[in-house]
């Protein structure tokens, strides 16, 4: 029994150790324990009921602070493989979530307090003490002993520490079942809010530089081969859009997140009347989980937020890609800062993307994430089971990852530079063969047909070794009559000027300034809506 209630290490054979070691090892931790193999107690320091034994085995009658393995009750007579322990245990990740398991207890003991199960000295006492075990946290003072198995039995053991064998009350109809998936949800809803601040900020930062950067033009790409001319400004918002996407995920998954499942116990319910209710308003929760079963076996939350993190992290891969290209020296059309990029080990005129890269590369990461999860949910039967605990580092890493990539995202669009003349001497004429059509099609010529034409235009220039600004409208009439003079116009505003062909795309959703503009002012009265 007394191996039970001490942490003695992964090497421990106290189970078959002599008793003279057994005291010496108590005596050298300076802790005054009688040992009578008839005594029904013992008895600490503090004069407290530790451990009794009777004719039915132990009962556990509080948590001492020597470290007593809070999940191992007196069920269990046999120690546990130094290897299992570790297997088993969750605390070097998931004391993350130390802030929100100290919040949770606090207003759980209310609850207890409001149904009658502690007094109000008690509940004072443990939030006291709980309160006293958060100040250790943020000083980072606390100390993790063995037997933390995870960071609910490690401040339940330093609460009862402080506050002594009321400490053991607090635990009273709660499971670290709906224990765990509380802390989760409040942890995770923490980050959700923090990212969508980072992603706002981003989309904050692409809105402002198409405003100011509106004049700049160059090729548009279909099949990384030269399309159409856009503004730099509609390649910026492209992501805004898409980002503003993910924002709206994320505040949808959010929404199923602040869902509580605490006051459920194990699975079946509560037993001692708690108002879930009032919990789920002092721990800021929208709603309570309306089943118990459901309330401590689901992960959709945690998926669904691995998903949203997955789009996010395509969407950077595909912004990054995009600017790997354009940073390259084939391209030129923008040039990284050097707070974002590194050199070659060997190459002293190297500047590498890295920042980039990496923003690409992570995007597997997460990805890999969502499936491993996925797949390890979908074997799983119903309620809570250990392959459960499997949730967090998926998610810790997620969240970590997405984290830091909105923010260097956001670094790198803030911070480069683009070339103007680079992307200008980018633009060819073929790229406005497709306005040729358009203009055939304005004389009333069907599209197919127009379609053809503009082709057997640049067949035209091509035989001839011309550029098709160097064709005439009678060139062009040799291919259809309905060609007007203005279709060989080379001036501003003509049929071979960038700008002008950019303008022409006029509707909502073009590259137009007027249309890039709506754009800019949406996202802007957006911006200011959710700030």
């Amino acid at each position: 029994l007394f191996v039970q209630a001490l942490p003695l290490g992964p090497m421990s054979v106290a189970a078959r150790a002599p008793k003279h070691l057994l005291q010496r090892f108590i005596s050298s931790a300076g802790t005054a324990v009688s040992l009578r193999a008839s005594a029904r107690a013992w008895t600490f320091p503090a004069g407290k009921r530790m451990m009794s034994t009777g004719k039915d085995g132990p009962d556990v009658s509080s948590v001492s602070s020597v470290g007593f393995r809070l999940s191992r009750s007196g069920r269990f007579s046999g120690e546990t493989d130094p290897l299992m322990e570790q297997f088993n245990a969750s605390f070097p990740y998931d004391k993350r979530m130390w802030r929100q398991d100290l919040q949770g207890s606090i207003a759980y003991a209310a609850a207890l307090g409001r149904c009658g199960l502690l007094q109000k000295e008690e509940v004072e006492s443990l939030q006291n003490g709980l309160r006293a075990v958060e100040k250790e946290w943020e000083a980072g003072k606390f100390e993790a002993k063995p037997g933390d198995e995870d960071i609910h039995t490690a401040n339940e053991r330093r609460l009862t520490e402080i506050v002594g064998s009321v400490g053991g009350k607090l635990h009273t109809g709660r499971s670290r079942n709906d224990q765990v998936a509380t802390d989760v949800r409040m942890w995770l809803r923490d980050e959700i809010t923090e990212l969508i601040k980072h992603m706002k900020d981003l989309i904050a930062t692409a809105v402002t530089r198409a405003e100011a950067e509106q004049d700049l033009l160059l090729p548009g790409y279909t099949h990384l081969q030269r399309a159409q001319p856009i503004r730099w400004s509609h390649w910026l918002l492209c992501y805004a859009w898409q980002w503003k996407r993910d924002v709206a995920r994320l505040e949808s998954v959010l929404s199923r997140v602040n869902m509580m499942p605490l006051g459920v116990g194990a699975l079946s319910g509560h037993p001692f009347g708690i108002d879930r209710h009032l919990l789920a308003k002092d721990l800021h929760f929208d709603a309570i989980i309306q089943n118990s079963l459901d309330a401590v076996g689901d992960r959709d939350f945690i998926i669904e937020f691995l998903f949203s993190s997955s789009m996010i992290m395509v969407h950077f891969s595909r912004f990054a890609e995009d600017l790997i290209l354009y940073s390259s020296t084939e391209f030129s059309f923008v040039s990284l800062a050097d707070a974002y990029s590194t050199g070659s080990s060997l190459m002293p005129q190297k500047k590498n993307p890295d920042a980039l890269e990496l923003l690409r590369g992570k995007s597997g990461r997460v990805i890999g994430q969502t499936v491993g999860l996925l797949t390890t949910v979908k074997g799983t039967p119903s309620t809570y089971n250990k392959d459960l605990q499997e949730d967090k580092e998926p998610l810790f890493d997620a969240a970590d990852t997405l984290k830091a990539c909105s923010q260097i995202a956001n670094g790198v669009l803030s911070t480069l530079t683009p070339n103007k003349e680079k992307m200008l001497a980018a633009l060819d004429l073929p790229m406005l063969a497709t306005d040729l059509s358009d203009h055939l099609v304005r004389k009333g010529v069907p599209f197919r047909e127009a379609h053809h034409v503009a082709g057997a235009v640049v067949k035209l220039a091509e035989d001839r070794g011309c550029t098709l600004d160097k064709l005439s409208a009678d060139d062009l009439r040799t291919t259809h009559p309905s060609f007007s003079d203005d279709a060989a116009s080379s001036g501003p505003g003509g049929m071979w000027d960038y700008e002008a062909a950019v303008e022409r795309r006029q509707t909502d959703g073009g590259t137009s300034r007027a249309a890039v503009g709506k754009q800019i002012a949406e996202l802007k009265a957006w911006l200011s809506q959710s700030a």
